[in-house]
C-alpha cells in the first residue's frame, strides 16, 4: 500500500508546486513542460519491461530496489539547483517508479491465492490510489504554505524508509520459476512504442495535430507492430500478447483504461472550476473532493461482495453507467459552477470508478498464471497511465478549444495579455489581476461563461463515451466468472 499511496500523491502534488518551481528555478516554457512530462513518459515506457523483470529476478527484490532508488532520487530532486537538474531527476523517478507499481499488484496475485481474498486485497490496493489523490492537494497545500517547493519531493523519503524496513519481514518473495531469457530488443521495442505514443498524445492535446505529434504517434505504432510480431515468434515472449485474444482480458484492460480516463478527465475541469471560478484554495479544493474519493474507496470494497453473486460483466457495466451519470449531472447543469452540484457529480462518478477498477484489475491478474503476474500487472498499470494521459488529452483539449472559441476579451487589453486570456481560464484569471476593475470583471464574466460552456460540452461527450464503455463491458466480459 505504501508505494501505491505515494505514487498517487505524487501525481497530484507536483502541479501545486509549479508556481514556486517557476519562481525559484526560472525554467523556460519548454523546460517546465519537460518537468511535468518526463516522469510519465519514462514510466509508461518501462512498466512492461519492469513487470517482466519482476517475474524473473523476484517481485519483492525489484520493489525494494525501486523504493531505495525512488527515495534517493526524491531527496536529490528536492534540492535540484536548476531546471535541467530537476528534469533529469524526474526522469530518474520515472525509472524507479516503474519498478514499484507492477511489483505491488503482482505480489498480491501470488500472496493471495484464494480468489475472494485476492479480490478484497486488490480493492484495498486500488483504494490507495483514491486515498493518495485525496491527500495530494491537502498535503501539498500544507507543505507549500509552510515550506519550499522541494518538500513535496522529500515527502517520499519517510514513506519509503518504512517500506524498506518492514517489507523484508512481511512481504514474501516470489518469481517465475521458468522465466526464459531476457530479450533486450523487446525491451527497446516496448519503450519505442509507449514513450512516443504517450508523448504524441500529450503534444496533440497541447498543440493540435502538428508534425511532431503525428510523427511521434506513427513511430510508436510502428514499433508496437514490430514488438507484437516479435513476441508472437518467440518461444518465451517478454509479454504474451495472445492474452489480448481473450475477450475477458482485453475487455478488462479497456475498462481499466476508460475508468481512469473518466476520472482524470473529470478532475481536469472540476479542479479548475472550484479554484479559478469558485475561488477555493488548493487545500479547500482537495477537501471538497474528499467525499467523492471516500465513496470511491467504499465502492471498491463493497463491490467485492456484490461480484460474488452478480456476473462481472453486469457489475462493470452498471459501474460505468454511474460514471456516465456523474458526467450527466454536470451536463444537465449546463456547466454551472455550483459547488454542491460538482461535489454530487463527483460522488456518483467515483462510485462507478471505484467498482469498475477493482473488478477490472482482478480480472486482469486472475487471467494469467501466478508466475506471469508481473507482466499482467504491468499491462494493468500501462492501461492506467494511458487512460490518465488520454483523459487530459481528449477531454482537456475539447474543453480548451471550446473555451478559446467562446471567450471574448474586452477592448483595451494589451495584445500579449489578450492572447494569454483567450488561451486558458488560468491565463484570464491572472491577466484580470492587472486590469482596471470594470475591464477585469468583464473579462472574468466572459471567461467563466466560456469555461462553463466548454464543461457542458465536455460532459456530454463524457456521457457518450461511458455509455459506449458500458456496452463494451457487457460484450467483452460476458465470459468472465465471479
Amino acid at each position: 500500500m505504501l508505494p501505491v499511496l505515494l505514487v498517487s500523491i505524487d501525481n497530484t502534488v507536483l502541479s501545486f508546486a509549479l508556481p514556486q518551481i517557476s519562481e525559484a528555478l526560472r525554467p523556460t516554457g519548454t523546460q517546465l513542460l519537460w518537468i511535468i512530462d518526463v516522469y510519465p513518459l519514462v514510466l509508461a515506457g518501462l512498466l512492461v519491461p519492469m513487470g517482466s523483470f519482476a517475474d524473473r529476478i523476484g517481485r519483492r527484490r525489484l520493489l525494494l530496489t525501486g523504493a531505495l532508488g525512488f527515495a534517493a532520487v526524491s531527496a536529490v530532486a528536492a534540492y535540484a539547483p536548476s531546471a535541467e537538474a530537476l528534469v533529469v531527476t524526474r526522469a530518474g523517478l520515472g525509472f524507479f517508479g516503474a519498478m514499484l507499481m507492477p511489483s505491488t499488484l503482482s505480489l498480491l496475485r501470488n500472496v493471495f491465492t484464494d480468489r475472494e481474498e485476492r479480490r478484497l486485497a486488490i480493492a484495498i490496493w486500488a483504494s490507495g490510489f483514491a486515498a493518495g489523490s485525496a491527500l495530494g492537494p491537502i498535503v501539498g497545500g500544507f507543505l507549500l504554505e509552510h515550506f519550499w517547493w522541494g518538500s513535496v519531493f522529500l515527502l517520499a523519503v519517510p514513506v519509503l524508509v518504512v517500506l524498506l524496513v518492514l517489507a523484508p519481514a512481511f512481504v514474501p518473495e516470489s518469481r517465475d520459476p521458468a522465466p526464459g531469457r531476457i530479450d533486450p530488443l523487446s525491451i527497446v521495442l516496448v519503450m519505442a512504442t509507449m514513450t512516443p505514443v504517450v508523448y504524441g498524445i500529450k503534444t496533440l492535446a497541447k498543440s493540435g495535430p502538428g508534425t511532431l505529434a503525428l510523427v511521434s504517434l506513427a513511430v510508436g505504432l510502428a514499433a508496437g507492430v514490430a514488438f507484437v510480431r516479435r513476441q508472437l515468434r518467440r518461444p518465451d515472449p517478454m509479454l504474451d500478447v495472445r492474452l489480448f485474444t481473450r475477450p475477458a482480458f482485453s475487455g478488462a484492460v479497456l475498462v481499466n483504461l476508460l475508468s481512469v480516463f473518466s476520472l482524470v478527465g473529470f478532475l481536469f475541469f472540476v479542479s479548475q472550476d472550484v479554484q479559478l471560478v469558485l475561488g477555493l484554495s488548493p487545500m479547500e479544493a482537495g477537501l471538497a473532493l474528499l467525499p467523492g474519493l471516500a465513496v470511491m474507496v467504499a465502492a471498491g470494497l463493497l463491490v467485492v461482495r456484490v461480484v460474488r453473486h452478480v456476473r462481472p460483466a453486469r457489475v462493470v457495466a452498471v459501474a460505468l453507467l454511474f460514471s456516465a451519470a456523474g458526467y450527466a449531472i454536470v451536463a444537465v447543469g449546463a456547466g454551472e459552477s455550483i459547488l454542491v452540484l460538482l461535489m454530487a457529480a463527483f460522488v456518483v462518478l467515483s462510485l462507478g470508478v471505484g467498482a469498475a477498477e477493482t473488478v477490472s484489475n482482478d480480472l486482469i491478474v486472475s487471467s494469467v498464471p501466478a508466475a506471469k503476474a508481473g507482466a499482467a500487472s504491468a499491462i494493468s498499470e500501462t492501461a492506467y497511465e494511458v487512460g490518465a494521459v488520454l483523459g487530459t488529452a481528449v477531454l482537456g483539449s475539447i474543453l480548451t478549444a471550446s473555451y478559446h472559441a467562446n471567450v471574448v476579451v474586452p477592448d483595451g487589453v494589451p495584445r500579449a495579455d489578450a492572447a494569454a486570456a483567450a488561451e486558458t481560464l488560468g491565463g484570464a484569471t491572472q491577466v484580470a489581476e492587472s486590469l482596471p476593475a470594470g475591464t477585469a470583471q468583464a473579462l472574468l464574466d466572459s471567461a467563466h461563461a466560456a469555461f462553463g460552456s466548454g464543461v457542458g460540452t465536455t460532459s456530454l461527450i463524457g456521457v457518450v463515451l461511458m455509455l459506449v464503455a458500458a456496452g463494451t463491458a457487457l460484450v467483452t466480459l460476458r465470459s468472465a466468472r465471479s
